[in-house]
């Protein structure tokens, strides 16, 4: 172990040469996602996944994070972040580590997977490609499905520049008048009516012989420019060219002076999708100076907004063949198991009282759970089913941040308010793009008699907490569950994530009063075992990270891992910073973001950090302290953020 000696001057851990930048660190972790779409090793339909995600993951940045810099600026705010960067100097850096990334990923399906997805007979075709029969097939399916609903708008002083949605990807198509020779402009929204890879029968594949044939298609922006001229009869059609635009996505509204705030962000989101300023414009590199400068001008946009993708635009979409049943090209299916103490919980047509339940279980002991690993179903998602539907149950209280749109936790809590008992969720309407899925579920809720809160003004409610109030006797038992990750059942299989089941009697009366903090004006400030954010998480990590620099002042060793989403916070950094100089080994293990810098001489040199990106979103928040042999190991929610430990309500249990 080394440390800095007590005669050297102390060094200025805000110094910004010591930290990451945030939106660069991200970048890197998108990095790390397309890489699992290069890399070999991976199945072949996982790296069209990955790519896919790559996509996406962009998308929701530039949405937000490339939104809210331009909205600094904007506003002209100069604050530093912690490794010394302006807004305009975060907005240049992003701009250069990204546009070589982007290039990377559409080069590599270009001229890797796209071959690759022909050699597996998965043919992408383009328009210009197909034979006779099949472009007759398409233009029949164009005539009948989609020219009814197409709108053509030109664009010219006697027609304003139309109004386009964000992610709308749109043809820019030159025209010319037949009779004046008059230039003339137009823009075609592709609509979302059919895949965006539209399927050819399997009979017109016209393979060569002995080619594999498992899918055959083509853009469906390509049937359409290839049939403008139905749009545009009589004129002279100088060619077409795709854009899509992105714009900011982030919800404004004031919170506090909100009368009704699912109204309020109802109105937000339908200003989400044409309101928002655009913050990217995506175009091919052969379009014309005369079109890039009006699409610039008309949408407010520099030169450093532009972004040239070569063939395809939009790559998000290739995520549709992982539908196709090709099984041998993706990950072998995982079935996750049921925990063992709960295999005779979950025998088919036993319903509680009768033979063993998840409340039985839980009496001789508590039980952590992982997921995928362990089934939800056959945990977390029984523990809620066997709670609304048992006689003796009373209470079932829980918050929703994300959920599944077929949720058998919505239906249990259904049930459970059916079947006479008190039934509180709280729902997070601004569980950011899941406030429209949100809000189906609270008016679903409400009218089935379910107490339905909205979370507290100015705090987002991400705690993942159940509390069950069970009737036992003469006396009345509290059961609870508290996780790291949502209750949804479809990313349940996909995440890793924990949860701790448990009717210990201190986590039920904290969980008691942090359902009364969340639905009614109660304001805790201190709690027997949970770590509570904005409350207390931040003072107690502070305080267990000084108790382990304390152990090594004193002799012993100290030792720190942490597993989380990301790190951001820099006075927990700057806190790790010190543990390292007092000698304490530190193991953090971060997905996403990470703004500490490990390996500096003099400042980390004790601090690992690794970065898992695989087959499962790794999303368990796992903290564990040595403290001299007497280990503290906890789970939750929260990451080491800024808006997890002051802006999120966040609940984190000890393990025991």
């Amino acid at each position: 172990m080394t440390s800095v000696k007590a005669t050297t001057k102390a060094p200025n851990l805000s110094d910004p040469q010591y930290y990451f930048n945030r939106e660069l660190s991200w970048i890197e972790f998108n990095r790390r996602v397309l890489h699992e779409a290069m890399d070999e090793r991976t199945r072949f339909l996982e790296r069209l996944k990955f790519s896919a995600i790559f996509s996406s993951n962009l998308d929701e940045f530039f949405m937000v994070r490339v939104a809210i810099l331009k909205d600094q600026i904007a506003a002209q705010v100069s604050t530093l972040t912690p490794d010394g960067r302006t807004p305009e100097q975060q907005l240049e850096a992003i701009s250069a580590h990204l546009r070589p990334l982007v290039l990377e990923q559409h080069r590599h399906f270009e001229q890797t997977l796209r071959p690759q997805m022909k050699a597996q007979g998965i043919h992408l075709v383009d328009y210009p490609d197909l034979t006779h029969k099949q472009q007759l097939y398409l233009q029949n399916l164009y005539e009948q499905r989609l020219f009814p609903v197409l709108t053509p708008l030109a664009i010219d002083p006697s027609h304003p520049f139309p109004l386009m949605a964000n992610l709308s990807l749109n043809l820019a198509v030159s025209l010319k008048h037949p009779k004046t020779g008059e230039d003339r402009f137009a823009r075609v929204k592709v609509p979302n009516i059919l895949p965006r890879f539209v399927p050819l029968p399997s009979e017109l594949y016209a393979l060569k012989k002995g080619e594999p044939g498992h899918w055959a298609g083509v853009p469906l922006e390509q049937v359409i420019a290839h049939n403008l001229a139905s749009l545009f009869p009589g004129m002279l059609i100088q060619g077409h060219h795709f854009f899509r635009i992105t714009r900011d996505a982030d919800l404004e509204f004031a919170e506090d002076e909100a009368d009704d705030l699912l109204l309020e962000i109802q109105q937000e989101l339908r200003k989400r999708r044409f309101g928002g300023s655009v913050v990217r414009l995506e175009i091919q590199p052969l379009m014309p100076e005369s079109i890039r400068t009006l699409l610039m001008e008309e949408m407010h946009l520099p030169e450093a907004d532009i972004y040239e993708i070569d063939e395809l635009i939009n790559l998000k979409d290739l995520m549709s063949f992982m539908a196709l049943p090709l099984q041998d090209l993706k990950d072998s299916p995982w079935t996750p198991v049921i925990p063992p103490r709960l295999r005779h919980a979950n025998q088919p047509g036993i319903t509680p009282p009768e033979g063993e339940t998840v409340f039985s279980v839980l009496q001789h002991g508590d039980l952590l759970v992982h997921h995928p690993y362990e089934s939800f179903s056959a945990s977390v998602e029984l523990f809620i089913q066997q709670a609304a539907l048992d006689p003796n149950v009373l209470a079932i209280k829980m918050t929703l941040y994300r959920t599944s749109g077929d949720s058998p936790i919505i239906s249990s809590l259904i049930t459970a308010a059916e079947n006479g008992k008190q039934v509180a969720a709280l729902v997070e309407l601004k569980a950011r793009f899941d406030e429209e899925n949100n809000i189906g579920w609270a008016q679903k809720l409400e009218k089935s008699g379910v107490h339905v809160a909205y979370g507290l003004i100015g705090l987002k409610t991400h705690s993942k907490i159940v509390l069950v109030v069970r009737q036992e006797g003469e006396y009345i038992r509290r059961y609870v569950h508290i996780g790291t990750g949502n209750y949804n059942s479809k990313t349940a299989k996909l995440y890793t994530d924990l949860g701790l089941l448990s009717c210990r009697e201190d986590l039920g009366a904290d969980l008691t009063d942090l359902f009364n903090y969340l639905t009614g004006y109660s304001w805790q400030h201190s709690y027997r075992k949970l770590l509570v954010s904005p409350v207390t998480t931040r003072n107690r990590i502070t305080a267990m990270i000084q108790r382990e620099i304390e152990q090594c002042q004193q002799g012993n060793s100290g030792h720190i891992m942490a597993k989380m989403n990301s790190l951001v916070d820099a006075l927990l950094i700057q806190k790790l910073y010190e543990a390292s100089q007092a000698g304490v080994k530190i193991d953090l293990i971060v997905r996403g973001i990470c703004c500490l810098r490990p390996g500096v001489t003099g400042i980390s040199d004790n601090i690992r950090v690794i970065s898992i990106v695989g087959r499962f979103l790794e999303h368990a928040r796992i903290f564990h302290f040595h403290n001299n042999g007497e280990e503290e190991v906890y789970i939750g929610s929260a990451d080491w953020m800024p808006r997890n430990l002051d802006r999120r309500v966040e609940a984190v249990t000890p393990r025991d």
